[in-house]
């Protein structure tokens, strides 16, 4: 039976290439020069430092760009408050999200449900299983999940025939 799955990772290869030419922009670019400006990853954690709140902005900046470019989905990240360290410098977490959360997995199923597709969606730890007999229906909820489900990154893989 035709199966596919519904998930929301990041593509963590192309998030640390990211992270590595944004450190070396950063390091390269006149107005961070003399500044602590920098942004460390520690698996799905990252770690931003800088001299001042606009600084700091400008890192998330320059991080966003080189996202964008080696497109990874910035729906992935989400921003934490900013703390104090030593001086006046700044720290801020961002983590990536990984994973199709619970309350996102049960609407996707319900969605696939009051589509009136046939085919069978089941919630399996982070991800969402779907299977059904014909393999057009399967591409049929796809399609239908890439136009409903707009506030979280979905990829889907392990298409099986």
């Amino acid at each position: 039976m035709p199966s596919f799955d519904v998930v929301s990772e990041a593509d963590m290869i192309e998030v640390r290439n990211a992270v590595d030419q944004a450190n070396k922009e950063i390091s390269t670019r006149f107005d961070f020069k003399g500044s602590d400006a920098r942004i460390e990853q520690k698996e799905l954690e990252l770690t931003i430092y800088a001299d001042d709140d606009f600084k700091v902005n400008q890192v998330k900046d320059v991080l966003i760009n080189k996202l964008a470019k080696r497109n990874v989905d910035l729906r992935f990240l989400e921003y934490g408050k900013q703390e104090k360290i030593s001086g006046d410098k700044l720290k801020q977490y961002a983590t990536i999200k990984k994973g199709v959360t619970g309350d996102l997995a049960k609407r996707i199923v319900k969605q696939i449900k009051d589509s009136k597709l046939k085919v069978q969606a089941s919630i399996q730890g982070d991800t969402v299983r779907v299977s059904g007999a014909k393999r057009d229906t399967l591409q049929e909820v796809i399609a239908l999940l890439k136009k409903e489900v707009s506030d979280a990154p979905l990829s889907f893989n392990n298409f099986r025939d």
